[in-house]
Order: structure tokens, then sequence, then C-alpha cells
């Protein structure tokens, strides 16, 4: 009986140490193991790039206008059509320049016969001069009739210098007058496409105050993209850099390039300044955000790039192929060397380390120490079920 009795208190003891050992490892009386949303230490190529909004347009683009007043009479191009440089656009009436060229021509010929009267006129002026000269000298004639006679030839000498000088001017108004009848043919400044027609045939423009917009011009074969690049990245992005793209209607192809240069102000200033001269408010501030444009050109031989599209750009910064990454999720506090704790799970069990890191992007960082590939690290603990 004695025998018994102990042999049932060592059992008892022995189940209830076993209750207690599984109630405090969080298995007992309706507890559950803590759970880990976790990922994994993965060998990929790393990129650490720019992401911008971009413009796309033409590599060379000309507004082509009309620098004299009349009526367009005639459009020698349409829209879509190709021209070469020195092809005749439009024609403007040219009736009001040839009058002026007519104008211009015969104010000449009057100023041309005015000088030639003028210069029979003093060849008389010097005979009447020499004459009462000679008469002074032998003591036969009056002195006054003399200084009026020498008075008369220096005033026609002055008058015929003033008639050259109108001479030189309506030469100058006749060729001013043939260049503005030149300007009533219009030509292809460049070798381009007709990308829009501003002004339609039978239009009167005037070249008063700005110069009328007919046709714009634009090489197509080769884009350029305005990449707009924020302030806080623009001190890392720098010409030569690779640059890839992509457009909205077409999202899975991607169009390679390098900056060609990244423009120092941005283009805030060249409105602020245009709104100030004009008298106008400017927008914005202190607080509006600033971008700069990251300049890059691209082949467009199939012409699937057009005007004014949006680019989704990135600019590469640097790469690392075959790196070991890991989810910048999964990085912790920073620590006084620079590294980062991480939380790694070993056989269920949980091991904090130190990281050293390389580069990264919006998802992926680089490990440059401290992990190795298909190690599982913690995001954080999944949570509660409802």
């Amino acid at each position: 009986m004695v025998f018994f009795s102990r042999s049932r208190i060592v059992l008892g003891t022995l189940f209830v140490s076993a209750l207690l050992v599984w109630f405090i490892g969080g298995q007992g009386w309706g507890a559950t193991p803590r759970k880990y949303l976790t990922t994994t230490v993965t060998v990929e190529d790393l990129e650490e790039t720019v992401l911008a909004s971009g413009t796309v347009k033409p590599f060379q683009q000309v507004s082509v206008g009309a620098q004299v007043n009349g009526q367009l009479q005639s459009l020698k191009a349409g829209l879509g059509d190709t021209v070469r440089q020195g092809q005749l656009l439009a024609e403007i009436d040219p009736l009001l320049p040839q009058n002026e060229l007519l104008k211009s021509r015969a104010a000449l010929l009057s100023v041309r016969a005015q000088y030639k009267a003028r210069q029979a006129l003093i060849r008389q002026y010097e005979l009447d001069f020499r004459r009462k000269q000679s008469l002074v000298a032998s003591e036969a004639g009056s002195r006054a009739d003399l200084e009026i006679a020498e008075a008369q030839l220096q005033s026609s000498r002055a008058e015929l210098a003033s008639l050259a000088a109108q001479i030189s001017q309506a030469e100058i108004e006749i060729r001013i007058a043939e260049v503005n009848l030149g300007y009533t043919r219009i030509n292809a400044p460049m070798d381009g496409e007709v990308i829009a027609v501003v002004t339609r045939q039978g239009q009167t423009v005037v070249s008063a105050q700005s110069v009328p917009t007919l046709l714009i011009l634009a090489r197509l074969d080769r884009m350029t993209v305005e990449a707009r690049i924020s302030e806080a990245d623009v001190v890392r992005v720098k010409p030569g850099q690779a640059v890839s793209f992509s457009i909205l209607g077409d999202p899975d192809r991607r169009f390679e390039s390098h900056i060609r240069a990244v423009e120092p102000a941005p283009e805030s200033i060249a409105r602020q300044d245009t709104m100030q001269g004009s008298g106008g408010s400017t927008a914005g501030g202190a607080d509006a955000a600033v971008y700069y444009n990251a300049l890059f050109d691209v082949p467009n031989d199939d012409r699937s790039l057009r005007t004014s599209m949006t680019a989704q750009v990135s600019v590469l910064l640097a790469s690392a192929p075959k790196a070991t990454t890991v989810s910048v999720a999964a990085l912790g506090k920073r620590a006084a060397d620079g590294r980062y704790e991480v939380r790694r799970l070993v056989d269920g069990q949980l091991q904090r380390v130190l990281v050293k890191t390389g580069l990264r992007n919006d998802l992926n960082v680089q490990v440059l120490d401290g992990l190795k590939e298909h190690d599982e690290v913690v995001l954080g603990e999944e949570p509660e079920p409802q």
C-alpha cells in the first residue's frame, strides 16, 4: 500500500510538471503559437533608379509664320505631309508688297532726277562764281555779288549731298520692299512633317505685333523626352546615365536611351519671368514643387511615338547583377555603424542579426553581409484571427 501511494505521488508530480511546461511554451489552455509574416533572401539583379514622368516632343520643331500682312492665297502643304527644306508651303497675296516696291522705285527715280538737276545748277553756280571772282580781281565787279555767288554755290552743294543721302535711303526702301515681296512666298525652313495647320486658306494674316503661325513643322524620325526630375532626385541624375521609358498606349515596350542634358534651371523660372514681364501674378511660391527637365533622345523610325505623349521614365543610377537581396520591409532599426537589424527565423526561433546594405529600390535592398540566400527573415506578425 505504501509503494502504491508513492507511485501515485510521483506520477502526479510528473503530470503537473508536463502540464506547466506545455502551458509556459504557449501550447496549453487555448494558447496558440506566434505566427510571422516572412520572406526569403534571394539572389537577383538589382537596380537603383529614379522614376519620373515625362513628355515626348519632336527632336526639332518649327512654327512657320508670315512676316507680311495679306490674305493667305494658297497652302501648298497639308496636315501630315512630308516637306523638304526650301519647298514652297504657302503664298500670301503679293499685291500690297508689289505696290510698295513700285512706289519705292518711283521715289528713287524722283530723287535721282533731283540730284541730276542740282548737279546742273551747281555747274552754273560754279561758272558764275568764277566770273565774279575774276571781276573782283580786276576791280570791275562788286565783292558783295561775289559773296552771294559763293553762298549759292555752297548751299547747292549741301543740297546735292542731301539728295545723295535720299538716294541711298530710297535704295534701302527698295531692298526692304523686295524682301517683303519675297516674304509672300513662304518656304520650308527644314525637312519635316506638317503636324498642325493653324491658318486656313483665305484667312487674312496681320503681322504688325506678332508673327502669325501658318503651319507647324517637326522632325518625327527622332523624338526628345523631357523627364521631370524632382529637386530631391536631380542631384543624382547626370548626363550619360542610362534611361528607359514606356508609354501609356504600349506599357510592355521599353525604349532605351541615355540622358543628353539636365537643364540647370526649372521651367517655372521662365514662366515666372514671362508673367512678370506681362504684368501677371506668379503662382506657386516657396511651397510649390520644383522639377528639372532631363533631356534624352530616342529614334522613332516606326512613328510609334507622337508629340505630347506621356512617358513613364526610369533613370538607372546604379546596378548590381546577381546581388543577395531582401525586402526593404525586413529592415529594422539602424545601428550606429550604418547596419540594419533584421529578424531571422531559424527552426522556428528568432535571431536578431545586423546586416550591411548596398543598393536599394522601392522594394528590395542589397545585402552585403549578415544574410545568405534562402534565409528566412521576418516582415511582421500575422494579424489575430477575428
